[in-house]
């Protein structure tokens, strides 16, 4: 795991811009760094060592000193492609994987892309052709940005690596803060910060001669087979799960495992200890209410593994928020990061490795939300269409009644109805808190895109369709890299797989999700009953759970978010009376958790990028 930079050179830019780009990432890679530079070109790379310890620098050269490679990531079926390669007549001097990169680019081309099974981001220029070359892997674990102009090109890892460079523009997109504020993030290859652009997952990148080309190599669609039975799904669950953790534990230091209370962690973490011994990590609150603590601990024992605690409290949470924002390089607010954070810093001091349980909601159907389908079939069953929007119409000119939420989301169109696409705020309450509202427009229609590519789907596979394009390619992933990379610790996810999810996207939609009976991810879940303890597979989901509301309506926070509410930046883009309107409501017991944090972390961000970097 690593972190690269690089840009085409310019007349009269400082050789050693690329050392002060390639610092500004460290965290990514502390235990080497390397550079190349020629008359067109200059990359940086920083080295977190996992594989073949004493080889393997970076930037590597092909054997003709042609072609030149930053690669960040693991790439879990190197050994089978060097044979492939080896055979074709090529050379290898490492055990690393990432030189099965530059001499299968070589062989390949782009064709290399659907070779690989990994997490990875890489460059490769060509000094022959003059061609830069970038891709990122199939979901979205690896980061990617660059950063175009008329005349300035350059890419990296992380966005704060480009505040180094001379010709980087540091300048706010506020026209998407409007969707960052439904979202949390932006779905979509654009950034908060202008002209810089995210390679999206599935995608690579040409640059020659000034001439951008963005193109993709995987979109992740369901093709179901209808005819796959429980028992079929249940069984390549398990044989491709239990094949892709063992390829995820490839490793020449130690490797350890996050643990909760949930399936997902226990299953890996039970798979991997089948292998060898494995220490695991857990976060816990001294509120024992929402603290998983205890199960985990009691599971890792029960395994015979070791099981470290981690204790979070409210000081720690908030005096880490600015660096953690720092690190996420656009706002997030999902208070999980911040958990994560911590979770990744005491681990790292054990460990250089960390495996982790992210995707098995989206893949195989486990959020609750996704029960609603059968709720709304049954309305649109005994309804027309006309009454539908009736009800709805009637709805919004009463005051709150129970049910009424229900009756308005009822009119809409799933594209709409989804709650993640108002996450937040939605288009009526950011009219009340932009202060410009010239940017405003329908969340929905910024990503109708991606549920009209399962617009034949039935209403749970448009929400898991685009939970995987969406939520957890740039929310889920983008965390768990930012905020475990921040300490230098390298988290591998075994069911973001590309062999996990060839499995999911065949399973029938019952096999995922029983509307009506009201449980999520079945198959996961059967699988897991040859695996794991009854009380685990059957134990409410719980996510990531924080304090953080509770910590919120104390007086200290109060007054923490009360000056950053009235503060010039808040003054700047938000409604004030607003925000304290936010506060008090919160005080009076409305749940306002998320939209106060949201604007809170973006205040923060605001500050570490535009004040003070």
């Amino acid at each position: 795991m690593c972190g690269f930079v690089g840009y085409m050179n310019q007349p009269g830019i400082d050789p050693t811009v690329i050392k002060k780009m390639a610092d500004r990432i460290v965290h990514r890679g502390p235990d080497d760094e390397g550079f190349y530079q020629d008359d067109a070109i200059s990359m940086g790379f920083r080295r977190l060592s996992i594989i073949d310890l004493n080889h393997g620098q970076q930037p590597m050269t092909n054997q003709t000193n042609t072609k030149v490679l930053t690669f960040n990531g693991e790439i879990y079926n190197y050994v089978e492609l060097r044979e492939e390669l080896q055979e074709l007549g090529y050379e290898f001097k490492t055990e690393v994987d990432s030189e099965v990169l530059i001499h299968g680019y070589d062989a390949w081309k782009e064709g290399l892309l659907d070779r690989i099974r990994g997490m990875y981001a890489f460059v490769i220029y060509d000094s022959e052709t003059g061609e830069v070359f970038g891709a990122r892997d199939h979901f979205g674990i690896k980061p990617l940005y660059y950063f175009k102009n008329e005349d300035t090109f350059m890419w990296a890892s992380e966005i704060k690596a480009f505040l180094d460079h001379p010709s980087f523009v540091k300048e706010l997109n506020e026209e998407l803060l409007p969707i960052h504020l439904s979202f949390e993030y932006i779905p979509s290859d654009e950034t908060l910060f202008k002209n810089v652009y995210k390679v999206n997952p599935g995608h690579y990148f040409k640059f020659k001669d000034n001439d951008l080309e963005v193109n993709e190599y995987y979109h992740f669609t369901f093709e179901e087979e209808k005819k796959m039975t429980m028992d079929e799904a249940k069984r390549d669950i398990i044989e491709t799960v239990d094949e892709s953790v063992k390829k995820h534990m490839i490793a020449d230091v130690e490797v350890g495992s996050f643990l909760s209370s949930g399936i997902d962690s226990s299953y890996i973490l039970n798979e991997a200890s089948q292998d060898r011994d494995i220490q695991s990590f857990s976060l816990g609150f001294e509120d024992k209410n929402i603290s998983e603590l205890e199960w985990a601990q009691e599971f890792a024992k029960e395994i015979d593994q070791k099981n470290t605690a981690i204790m979070i409290n409210d000081d720690d949470f908030f005096g880490i928020i600015p660096k953690a924002m720092y690190h996420m390089d656009e706002p997030l607010s999902n208070p999980s990061a911040i958990q994560l954070y911590f979770l990744s810093k005491e681990t790292s001091k054990h460990v250089k490795v960390a495996l982790s349980g992210e995707g098995a909601d989206e893949f195989f159907g486990g959020y609750n939300t996704y029960l609603e389908a059968g709720t709304f079939r049954k309305y649109e069953k005994f309804t027309t269409r006309n009454m539908r929007q009736l009800f709805a119409q009637t709805a919004k000119r009463l005051p709150h009644f129970h049910g009424r939420r229900f009756l308005i989301r009822g009119a809409q169109d799933i594209s709409e109805r989804y709650y993640r696409v108002n996450y937040v705020f939605n288009e009526a309450e950011r009219n009340d808190l932009l202060k410009n509202t010239r940017y405003n427009k329908s969340s929905s229609l910024y990503v109708k895109d991606l549920f009209d590519e399962a617009k034949s789907k039935d209403d749970v596979t448009k929400m898991q369709h685009f939970d995987i394009h969406g939520w957890l390619a740039y929310d889920i992933l983008h965390k768990a890299d930012r905020m475990s990379m921040a300490n230098s610790l390298e988290v591998r996810t075994p069911l973001v797989d590309k062999e996990v999810a060839e499995i999911a996207k065949r399973m029938p939609t019952d096999t995922r999700v029983d509307m009506k009976n009201g449980v999520t991810k079945i198959a996961w879940r059967e699988a897991s009953e040859a695996k794991l303890p009854d009380r685990i597979v059957n134990r409410e989901k719980l996510g990531f759970p924080s304090p953080l509301a509770s910590w919120l309506k104390e007086d200290k926070y109060q007054e923490m978010l009360k000056e950053a509410f009235n503060s010039d930046i808040a003054e700047k883009f938000f409604n004030v009376d607003y925000l304290n309107r936010l506060l008090e409501e919160q005080k009076q017991g409305i749940a306002n958790m998320q939209k106060i944090f949201t604007i809170y972390t973006f205040i923060v961000w605001y500050q570490v990028y535009f004040i003070e970097n």
